[in-house]
């Protein structure tokens, strides 16, 4: 189906409201509208649904959407609903539903109102479901939590796999497969399964720039974790651990030595479970310490730690659990504890479990013992165990900051890439590895590789060392794995290319974590993210600020954001005129709430005695620019803003930064003119709501929270505006 850009931008105002599309939003929709087969790989609050809706509702006949998440339906339709005059536009089809119920839901859809039905993977099972929909006039097929459809998968689901033979029973149609995180294996799973190979494929980056990444050796964990938190006291942090009597031990130790600290397992009762989340949420405690039953709908977005007390059993579970540090943009820390003891526990776990199951499980554990050992970019093993390849090292993470020794490892890549050929590129990493070590496993004498030439050729390095030259040429793109045979390694172009003609590659020997003593470190290094301000100050301005927003019932951020907070523990102001200088700090703020801060400070600063900086520097406020006097001229005559845009040849984006710019700077504006004309009024409701309760201004925190398709960026920077502009001066 041809559509114009004009006509489509058109459609996403009159249907949702919304001034632009976001990502690949656009791509996405343009190439389902083409009949094409998509595969989208977003991540959370990235707005899958959006590709979806809006094809379903231009589409003649009815798109049929399969999702796990029963509640999720619901909460869609209902959104839905609110953009039409007909209810029927959209319905679910799932064992909520009685007889009655359902027999207005098919009679909706046979009638034509019907544009979007939800359906759970069960329910599109049942042959008196499939047979009804095999008569009606059906637009494409949209896949939620895609993921779900591989046992390789993070949320396996036997009956995912199942889909495709539905589909192809009630007729083909274009095919649309949406997810927030899965490996190149997963990916694959979920292509083939659904046999949508050659399906346009749109994918977003995983690496967040802000997360330090640090392994360290389980000595004396306990005492390493202690030291940390108490160096970062004030900021909330996770530490998980595998099992619920860990929990139940390290929560019961950091209590013991003074730190707030709730435990967080699935063996909890469901009322205590929900305390302890609040009590986090409302930072009454510092620290959940939790299995990974934690986390998976957590809204807190100043997580500043995410410590793995024990090795995870996978990398995509643990780039999901690290994922839920520093999510406001803001500094998380990402360190787990590493012994290789704890990796024969979890193969131990795995005895007794069909030979299928564990042969999956053994390979995830051994990704993890690669990332562990590893000496390369932290960031730059994860995305390339994700199918993303990073260019350039990230700069923030221990290997970075503290490389290992290089060398120049041509002959020793030579030697893998030999190995890998050798045996036929049939065998994963740590097969070649063994072989190439020479150990004397009966895995290796059945296929005789014990017999190759290859075999015992770098005897002089032990397997950890060669499976580390085999991560390290996977990261410079020499080797790959087999997707149709997970866990085989094979040469890529450019490795046949190196083995014809070998050239120098600086290479890092990996950790030796069983044999390092002295490697204890109380903290992060500096320029991980680490502050140079006064932590106790800040910790105090944070109190004080806390009860100043509750006396004033305003979020935090709405008296000062944490910048403002650092500056003043690294400036030590003690008048009003010092505070003026602060980071963020208006005249108009800095009069308003700034007496009882400056008060606090200057005791801070006698009782410590400090001896603050000699010269304060003085940032001074720069007068206001013929732009910024011409925006506030025009809002104060009621200019629409898509008017002032254009006098100024300004983009949407642009006037809204100048305009946060010149509230932040003290001067009110009311726009209430504008947001009540393109903002429907239950809208600017939740969005006011979600503010007066927030604990930060983050864009991308409102949008998660909210969790509604149908509320933009621009519309939440619009209200957040009005609430700063009303709340704060």
């Amino acid at each position: 189906m041809q559509i114009s850009d004009e006509k489509l931008k058109h459609l996403l105002s009159e249907y949702f409201g919304f001034d632009a599309f976001i990502g690949r939003q656009k791509e996405v929709i343009i190439s389902l509208l083409n009949g094409n087969d998509s595969f989208v790989l977003m991540p959370t609050g990235g707005g899958k649904s959006l590709c979806y809706q809006l094809p379903a509702l231009i589409y003649p006949g009815t798109a049929i959407i399969i999702s796990p998440l029963i509640a999720l339906m619901k909460n869609q339709v209902d959104s839905m609903r609110s953009f039409s005059e007909e209810d029927g536009i959209a319905h679910f089809m799932n064992s909520t539903l009685n007889r009655k119920e359902l027999q207005k839901v098919r009679q909706d859809i046979t009638e034509g109102r019907t544009k979007m039905l939800y359906v759970a993977p069960e329910s599109l099972t049942k042959q008196e479901n499939v047979d009804f929909l095999k008569n009606i006039d059906i637009s494409f097929f949209a896949i939620d939590e895609a993921h779900c459809i591989s046992e390789w998968g993070h949320d396996f689901r036997p009956e995912y796999r199942r889909l495709r033979t539905l589909i192809n029973e009630i007729g083909r149609k274009p095919i649309i497969a949406l997810t927030a995180t899965a490996t190149p294996k997963v990916q694959h799973d979920i292509l083939k399964n659904l046999e949508i190979l050659d399906a346009d494929i749109f994918k977003s980056s995983f690496f967040r720039k802000n997360l330090y990444y640090e392994v360290r050796p389980k000595i004396e964990p306990e005492k390493q974790i202690i030291k940390f938190i108490k160096n970062n006291s004030g900021k909330s942090g996770i530490i998980y651990c595998l099992s619920r009597k860990k929990v139940e031990q390290i929560a019961e130790t950091l209590q013991v030595n003074g730190i707030q600290a709730l435990p967080y397992h699935a063996g909890l009762d469901s009322a205590t479970r929900t305390l302890h989340q609040d009590k986090f949420l409302n930072e009454d405690v510092d620290v959940i310490v939790a299995t990974i039953a934690f986390g998976m709908g957590i809204d807190k977005p100043d997580i500043r730690y995410v410590l793995h007390y024990d090795i995870p059993k996978s990398l995509e579970g643990y780039y999901q659990e690290t994922g839920r540090a520093g999510r406001d943009g803001g500094e998380g820390v990402c360190i787990a504890f590493y012994s290789y003891k704890d990796i024969q526990k979890l193969e131990k776990f795995l005895q007794g479990k069909p030979i299928s199951e564990q042969e999956i499980g053994k390979h995830l554990i051994l990704e993890t013992v690669a990332y562990a050992e590893s000496a390369v970019c932290r960031p730059k093993m994860l995305l390339n165990y994700l199918g993303e390849n990073l260019e350039e090292n990230c700069g923030n993470c221990d290997n970075c900051i503290n490389p290992r020794p290089t060398f120049d490892g041509k002959l020793h890549i030579v030697k893998v890439l030999e190995a890998v050929v050798a045996v036929k590129e049939k065998f994963s990493s740590e097969h070649v590895a063994k072989v190439i070590s020479g150990e004397q496993e009966s895995a290796l004498k059945t296929y005789k590789h014990d017999k190759l030439k290859v075999f015992g050729s770098g005897k002089n390095e032990n397997y950890h060392f060669w499976d580390s030259i085999i991560r390290q040429s996977m990261v410079n793109d020499l080797l790959t794995k087999d997707i149709e045979n997970y866990g085989h390694i094979k040469l890529t172009e450019k490795g046949y290319q190196f083995l014809q003609k070998p050239y120098p590659i600086k290479l890092s020997k990996p950790h030796d974590y069983e044999s390092i003593t002295e490697y204890v470190k109380d903290d992060v290094p500096q320029n991980a993210g680490m502050t140079t301000a006064d932590q106790e100050l800040f910790n105090l301005l944070k109190d004080l600020r806390k009860k100043i927003s509750k006396q004033k019932d305003v979020p935090p951020f709405v008296i000062f954001q944490d910048p403002s907070l650092m500056d003043m523990a690294i400036q030590y102001p003690i008048s009003i005129e010092e505070l003026k200088n602060i980071v963020g700090v208006s005249d108009g703020k800095a009069k308003r709430f700034g007496e009882e801060f400056i008060q606090l400070i200057k005791k801070y600063v006698e009782e410590k005695e400090i001896e603050r900086p000699q010269d304060i520097i003085v940032r001074s406020v720069p007068k206001k620019s013929n732009l910024k006097i011409f925006i506030i001229q025009s809002i104060d005559r009621k200019v629409d803003f898509e008017n002032i845009c254009e006098a100024k040849q300004i983009s949407f984006e642009e006037l809204l930064d100048e305009i946060e710019g010149i509230i932040n700077s003290g001067t009110k504006l009311d726009i209430n003119y504008y947001i009540n004309k393109v903002i429907e009024e239950d809208k600017q409701l939740d969005i006011w709501e979600y503010f007066e309760q927030a604990t930060t201004d983050s864009v991308d925190d409102a949008l998660d929270e909210l969790d509604d398709d149908e509320i933009s960026p621009e519309e939440i920077r619009l209200v957040r505006i009005k609430f700063i502009s009303d709340k704060g001066h």
